[in-house]
């Protein structure tokens, strides 16, 4: 008897026996994955998390984003006739993702909660689900690929660098690999995605990308924390590095390391930029640029990726990211621990803040060999 030849998403079962559920935001991305695999005669089931209600958090009403995210996802559900389910999430959302979030801006820090997002929704409890709903597999609209490697399913930067979302995805464990599908890793442009949209014939095909964090629709980190955190944006000193008090500002968590506007400490003969954040004093901390550059990094809660166990070398030279919008660029990371380590940069960066994430990459190629979080800047 023949072995059953591999599907499109390398199992060895006819797409009409493999059940995949797909993770639908109500974007472009994620229709298209669900459009495109039940086109191939796949066991779709779209699934769509109610995370967060725009409306009770900017007090507007009609405000909420979620619930036109959600009616856009289950249009294109009928419009390609599979089944779509709706799941509150919104308890579990806030406890994981956005306490953090509001604890981490009032400490001083600058939090990514998107990749918290992945890492604590989506493909933890989410992926649970797929798994109670006795899926195969689960798909999402992420720019990234996952590839077969010597010793099992490796993560890999998106064919497209300028949607890349690697820096989003780098907690996701070897086990969540091994489960998770990322059909659009492998095209060149959206707009291939967009074309893709319009040849299904997807209401959502001329629908635009979301910009900022889910939960802070308008950009305006400090008015979430606020509500959040009532009396967050109390008042205090802007200093420089010697403790010289050269203003007042209106709340640490105005602030982010490496800013320079909006200080309001002009006519001091240098530009001067936020070096630190002092949330237990409330000061901000400020010099000029050059005491911005960070050489050595501390980081935790390490995702290791690679082959080989990470303290099975004393060093690993790869390429590190420190912020989404930054490239890659020569370090050596030192395992203190399973998860803990040092990284050192061959060239110093500006602008590190604890909060952000440090994710691996090799030297050569698109291959992420994991990451952590930088938990203190400088």
């Amino acid at each position: 008897m023949l072995d059953q030849p591999l599907n499109s998403l390398g199992l060895p079962k006819p797409p009409s026996e493999t059940r995949v559920v797909v993770a639908m935001s109500g974007g472009v991305d994620s229709s298209v994955v669900a459009a495109m695999l039940a086109e191939e005669g796949y066991d779709v089931v779209g699934v769509t998390l109610q995370l967060y209600d725009h409306g009770a958090a900017l007090a507007k009403k009609g405000a909420c984003c979620a619930g036109r995210d959600i009616h856009d996802a289950r249009r294109v559900a009928e419009t390609m006739g599979f089944p779509h389910y709706v799941l509150d999430y919104e308890n579990t959302f806030r406890e994981a993702v956005i306490e953090e979030f509001a604890d981490a801006y009032l400490a001083g820090a600058t939090p990514v909660p998107c990749i918290r997002c992945n890492e604590r929704v989506k493909f933890k409890d989410l992926l649970a689900t797929a798994k109670d709903l006795d899926a195969d597999c689960m798909a999402t609209g992420h720019y990234i690929q996952r590839k077969l490697g010597d010793v099992g399913p490796e993560l890999h930067s998106a064919a497209d660098a300028n949607r890349d979302q690697s820096y989003f995805l780098f907690s996701t464990t070897p086990e969540q690999l091994s489960y998770l599908r990322f059909p659009l890793g492998h095209l060149k442009s959206k707009a291939e995605t967009r074309a893709l949209a319009a040849k299904y014939g997807l209401p959502v095909a001329d629908k635009p990308d979301s910009q900022d964090i889910c939960f802070v629709p308008n950009g305006n980190y400090a008015a979430v924390i606020e509500k959040l955190r009532p009396g967050a944006a109390d008042p205090g000193e802007i200093v420089d590095l010697e403790g010289n008090v050269l203003g007042q500002h209106r709340g640490v968590i105005h602030y982010t390391i490496g800013q320079r506007k909006g200080l309001g400490i002009g006519g001091l003969g240098e530009p001067l930029y936020v070096v630190r954040l002092d949330a237990e004093t409330r000061r901000v901390i400020v010099g000029p640029k050059e005491s911005l550059a960070t050489r050595v990094i501390p980081v935790r809660e390490i995702n290791w990726l690679g082959d080989a166990p990470f303290e099975s070398q004393k060093e690993w030279h790869l390429n590190v990211k420190v912020r989404s919008t930054r490239p890659p660029r020569p370090a050596v990371i030192r395992p203190l621990s399973a998860t803990v380590a040092e990284v050192e940069l061959l060239d110093p960066e500006d602008g590190v803040s604890a909060g952000q994430a440090c994710v691996f990459y090799a030297p050569e190629g698109g291959r992420i060999f994991g990451g952590g979080w930088i938990w203190r800047g400088r």
